[in-house]
């Protein structure tokens, strides 16, 4: 049976959650993909299969509402957001916890304040090795509430291993987000490291590996991202692919085979083991199975899609980019931003500004509203999200009647 953490019941849905529920119970191997449909007659609201608070994020919170419990009239901080959700950090502000620096590592409160008597929680991304060691030289523990997720400890695993084989470690990720922080810190001190962010520079990278374009190019292409001696020469010749766990799983099995092709043109396909290593374990399940029930959820149909997160959240947007390739698609940080059926706040992924759009919500009757979250979005947020927008349905049937094809089976003998 699959852990249950001890997340505070304000997080938790009475909507959202019982058809969760519900589907736990009926596929408790989670093998269905197809979307839990709430009719409430003149709109239905479209689930995902997969959605909300992972493993690593529960666990987070879990730990951080256990420091505020443990530690009474001590000082609380937290080194940066914990997740990226702004209703759970502000909660855990408004409690006492202060924050130590931004998410881009720009300093808040000076470390050199911080007594060995404070209590500092480490996030759900990590934290590189230079910080942990900067906070350790004040006395601060950094083990107790390391809120760390299992899975990004993976991906530094796995790159220290095959750092100790020989291979320079690629990762898939965004250079300055806080994880490939904390990767890019661990992966270096056993192995050569450049981060990639996209499959444009993926091939950019596969260009210097066969051969195609030189050191200067690399240099110049890739300034910020690479380890400190980082020779293209001799450290691209043998590699092995990781990402931060919250980027496309399919884009970075895409940049991997993309990578692995290069260093077949440069050397053969005899020789490969030599030259690429096999990292397909690392990839985060939680983000692969959300990912792979949006695109279901999205093949299943839609008028529009609300995706609900934290607008810093990078799995969240990964979600709103699928969801945009297929029908109107608005990333929205809660009920609030939905001000009524004519007009919506909502984050542009282009622009990274919120904006405001007039004529959101479709005249069709009935209306299929396409409705997910980010890994670290409260269900709460969804229940809240679900009955702003039946308010502009008052003919619409009550949440009980649309719950009823989730009551939970009856175990009694027929």
């Amino acid at each position: 049976m699959a852990r249950q953490f001890n997340v505070p019941a304000f997080y938790r849905s009475p909507v959202i959650g019982r058809v969760k529920e519900a589907r736990r119970v009926t596929d408790p191997r989670k093998r269905d993909l197809s979307p839990s449909v709430l009719d409430f007659g003149p709109v239905r609201f479209k689930l995902a299969r997969h959605f909300g608070f992972c493993y690593g994020v529960e666990n987070a919170i879990e730990i951080a509402y256990r420091a505020l419990d443990e530690n009474p009239g001590r000082r609380l901080f937290l080194l940066s957001e914990m997740i990226h959700n702004p209703h759970v950090n502000d909660d855990l502000r408004r409690r006492g916890i202060r924050f130590l620096r931004t998410t881009r590592g720009e300093q808040l409160i000076p470390f050199d304040t911080l007594t060995p008597e404070d209590v500092v929680i480490i996030p759900a991304f990590g934290a590189s090795l230079e910080v942990e060691a900067e906070l350790a030289r004040r006395g601060v523990d950094t083990v107790r509430y390391n809120t760390t997720c299992p899975f990004v400890e993976k991906v530094w695993k796995r790159s220290e291993q095959i750092g100790q084989k020989g291979f320079t470690v690629v990762v898939h990720g965004k250079r300055y987000h806080e994880e490939t922080r904390a990767t890019f810190s661990h992966a270096k001190e056993a192995a050569p490291v450049v981060v990639v962010r996209d499959l444009g520079e993926a091939e950019d990278l596969a260009r210097v590996i066969r051969g195609e374009a030189g050191r200067a190019f690399f240099f110049e292409r890739f300034a910020d991202r690479h380890s400190d001696g980082f020779d293209p020469d001799r450290d691209l010749r043998r590699i092995g692919v990781v990402n931060q766990t919250t980027m496309l799983a399919t884009e970075t099995q895409a940049i991997a085979d993309l990578l692995r092709r290069a260093m077949i043109d440069r050397y053969g396909e005899a020789d490969l083991h030599e030259h690429f290593a096999d990292t397909r374990d690392t990839l985060c399940y939680a983000t692969n199975e959300n990912q792979d029930a949006t695109k279901a959820l999205l093949a299943d149909g839609g008028d529009l899609a609300l995706i609900v997160g934290g607008y810093n959240s990078s799995n969240t947007s990964h979600l709103v980019e699928l969801a945009a390739a297929t029908m109107p698609a608005y990333f929205i940080s809660g009920a609030g931003e939905i001000e009524g059926p004519n007009v919506i706040h909502h984050f542009d992924l282009h622009t990274h500004a919120r904006r405001t759009t007039t004529g959101w919500l479709p005249a069709r009757r009935p209306l299929d509203l396409v409705l997910t979250a980010g890994a670290s979005c409260p269900d709460a947020l969804l229940d809240e999200v679900l009955h702003r927008v039946l308010d502009f349905f008052p003919g619409a049937r009550t949440v009980e009647e649309a719950l009823a094809p989730f009551e939970r089976p009856s175990t009694e003998p027929a």
